[in-house]
């Protein structure tokens, strides 16, 4: 079960403890959404030290953006698990169908996390080629932080859709995670 208090006020500490001792949610899921956040709060900084208002109002958007998603995977996570948990008085087919329901809501958030490790590291290789040379590397810190929560990402939606097969969520998630990376690896080539 996830904290009582919102993620977002709790301090470092207590979110590490928060994130191990849980039995389940929060998980991977909210460890990347805070990670993709991280990303987006870096590239604020990186773009308000290069002198790029448009940059840092793009960073700013995102980090408000992502800033929720560790919460939101918690307890959609949540509900998924307590469907399942829950549902036994049901017919079968009613009680596939309600518990396949809850994790198809639980894949969205992951599948918004990749989308916005995406758009972290198209930001970045923005940031990394136009940027104040002293905080290039933050840029780069920040595309990585958006291809790996892109890149965890894909495994929490495929997981979470295991009912449907060739659900075109987890194809999105896969393509969003590979242009993560196209644009983290160019951001290091400039």
């Amino acid at each position: 079960m996830a904290s009582p208090r919102p993620y977002l006020e709790l301090t470092l500490g207590e979110w590490l403890d928060e994130l191990a001792h849980s039995r389940g949610a929060p998980g991977g899921g909210s460890a990347l959404g805070f990670a993709v956040a991280t990303g987006a709060a870096v590239l604020a900084m990186a773009a308000r030290e290069s002198g790029a208002p448009g940059l840092c109002a793009q960073a700013e958007a995102l980090r408000a953006r992502t800033a929720p998603l560790a919460q939101l995977d918690a307890e959609t996570y949540d509900e998924a698990l307590a469907s399942r948990d829950g549902k036994d008085s049901l017919r079968p087919e009613q009680r596939d169908w309600e518990i396949g329901r809850a994790f198809a809501r639980a894949a969205e958030p992951p599948l918004e996390i990749a989308r916005a490790g995406a758009d972290v590291a198209e930001l970045a290789a923005q940031l990394a080629a136009s940027g104040d040379l002293r905080v290039r590397a933050d840029a780069l810190a920040a595309a990585a932080l958006g291809v790996a929560a892109a890149r965890g990402a894909v495994s929490l939606v495929a997981t979470n859709l295991t009912a449907l097969d060739g659900d075109p969520r987890v194809a999105e998630a896969e393509q969003l995670a590979a242009t993560a990376e196209r644009f983290a690896a160019g951001a290091r080539r400039t």
